[in-house]
């Protein structure tokens, strides 16, 4: 029997567990923005280097030029047109823990952060089912990446629903519920590619790479770069190294 959809299942809810883990942490903790702007940083350069070297790389060896080119562009046009839209709806601040970027609009837009913590948690929970089906074995670089990038996020978003009035309940609630949601989408990237052409999980490989660069950019380095400023490149450069040894190791 295949058992490894289970363990699809299984690393995606533990990579969007961390949202869970960040958001009890944020909500209880008094946690410095620095800080939290620091492992925003450090994630950001896991996440970037596991677009890299576990993902798009993998898509141009499944798939060559055509697939992996036309599926990161889909990718990066798809989260693009969808960030814009949540942004307009609410959730342009959806990681932030600066309680002056928090406003009544914030409180008013809860579905839209949940929305657009979903839109952040599919693309990297997708391309942790895909590595099975590349590999045999998930790839313990892609898991790891989506983990530390994922604490902060919970962190920071759950320091601003506090801020904004939102009880734990609620917040806790969201989280749980987001971290199902990547368990399934996981599950679904082993599940349903796995019976489909190489070119087809080439280019979702290569998808999913464009919109974690693209969500990277969009709203995880300007939150960091808001407090960590000079230091940022350095924390993102640690963080990519890291994430590069546990690809090549």
């Amino acid at each position: 029997m295949d058992y490894l959809w289970i363990q699809a299942g299984f690393w995606g809810f533990l990579g969007g567990l961390a949202l869970l883990i960040g958001a009890v942490a944020g909500y209880y903790l008094e946690i410095s923005q620095k800080i939290i702007a620091s492992i925003m940083a450090f994630g950001s350069g896991v996440l970037i280097a596991a677009a890299c070297f576990a993902l798009i790389e993998e898509a141009f060896l499944l798939g060559g030029f055509d697939s992996t080119i036309t599926g990161f562009a889909l990718g990066v046009i798809i989260f693009t047109a969808a960030d814009v839209y949540l942004a307009k709806r609410g959730a342009k601040h959806r990681k932030t823990s600066d309680k002056s970027k928090v406003s009544s609009k914030y409180d008013e837009s809860g579905s839209a952060i949940a929305v657009g913590a979903v839109l952040d948690g599919i693309p990297e929970s997708v391309a942790i089912g895909l590595t099975i089906i590349t590999g045999g074995l998930v790839s313990l670089a892609t898991v790891v990446a989506v983990f530390i990038s994922n604490i902060p996020e919970g962190i920071s978003s759950s320091t601003g629903m506090k801020a904004s009035g939102w009880n734990r309940k609620s917040v806790f609630g969201l989280w749980m519920g987001v971290a199902v949601i990547c368990g399934l989408s996981s599950l679904a990237g082993y599940s349903i590619f796995s019976k489909l052409p190489p070119d087809v999980n080439a280019a979702t490989l290569a998808l999913a790479s464009g919109a974690l660069l693209t969500m990277i950019a969009d709203t995880m380095l300007p939150e960091a770069f808001s407090k960590t400023h000079e230091y940022t490149g350095l924390l993102v450069a640690m963080g990519f190294i890291l994430s590069f040894v546990l690809s090549m190791g």
